[in-house]
């Protein structure tokens, strides 16, 4: 088994566990009122996106290397699993003594640590893979529980997503779309991401009504079209007619990730590609001069 195989099999435990600490990190987290920007790259990037839409208010999420410091925030979080990505550390020493900051991170002890402001830890989260599976989640879980948003079908529909068999055909697609409705665009992105890190696969995520204006041209047979959440009224119809594969995720959103996460993994094994080895990926961007 790969470490990136074992790791997302741990998702259901890891989310558990930050769920049951969430009252834990009160302080550090958002505050109601506050206007508040949440700061990644990759798939930390893409799970600010899905904590940003589902907190609403003022509250933005950017690429940590296209932040920006004109606006202001009365705190900034900052995503970043190994804690020494380049642009997340230059942002928050950037905002030292401007902003409030708090990084989320699975090794406090790495330069995030004296970066920022304040840290939730989430050790246990920690991978050895390149590709990103629990550390994310569980991250997402943990500011899901702080605004109260947490569903407890959310634990139960990850054990089903780890344990039922993918639908049939979906392996051998040639092309996979991701489709999200509000904070599950973010996880769309996401999804698409592992597809491209740990498969090579060509893949692609929108909004859903905005892959009725373009990127349906692209659906036929041999294609997959995977919906995160409930679809616009009609789509389905509409993929169905072009040839394309359409999966209606009926699991809790971020469930539905752990189900592409496994898509990932199976598709990179049918194509007899290493899943811990991503071509020309490491495990934490560190920028040289």
């Amino acid at each position: 088994m790969t470490h990136v195989e074992d790791e997302l099999l741990t998702q259901p435990a890891c989310w558990t566990r930050a769920v049951s600490r969430a009252a834990d990190h009160k302080a550090e987290l958002p505050a109601p009122g506050e206007r508040v920007a949440i700061v990644g790259c990759g798939t930390s990037y893409y799970m600010a996106q899905a904590a940003a839409a589902l907190r609403g208010g003022e509250t933005d999420a950017w690429a940590a290397s296209e932040f920006p410091y004109d606006r202001p925030y009365d705190r900034v979080v900052a995503l970043t699993r190994s804690g020494t990505t380049t642009e997340v550390l230059d942002l928050l020493r950037r905002l030292r003594g401007r902003t409030r900051t708090t990084a989320i991170t699975a090794d406090p002890d790495a330069p995030v640590g004296t970066a920022a402001d304040a840290i939730v830890s989430l050790t246990y989260a920690d991978e050895r893979s390149v590709v990103q599976t629990r550390f994310a989640t569980t991250a997402l879980t943990l500011l899901r529980a702080h605004l109260g948003l947490h569903p407890d079908t959310a634990i139960p529909d990850a054990r089903t997503a780890l344990a039922e068999p993918l639908p049939q055909g979906l392996v051998e697609c040639r092309q996979f779309t991701f489709l999200g409705r509000g904070w599950s665009v973010g996880l769309a992105h996401e999804a698409a991401l592992k597809m491209r890190e740990a498969s090579l696969a060509w893949t692609e995520a929108y909004p859903a009504m905005e892959y009725r204006h373009g990127p349906i041209s692209v659906s036929t047979a041999g294609t997959a079209t995977w919906m995160f959440g409930e679809a616009p009224d009609g789509l389905d119809r509409q993929v169905r007619d072009t040839g394309a594969l359409w999966i209606q995720g009926e699991l809790d959103p971020l469930a539905e990730l752990v189900r592409a996460q496994r898509l990932a993994v199976a598709v990179a094994a049918a194509r007899g590609l290493d899943p811990d080895r991503p071509r020309h990926l490491t495990r934490s961007v560190i920028l040289t001069p």
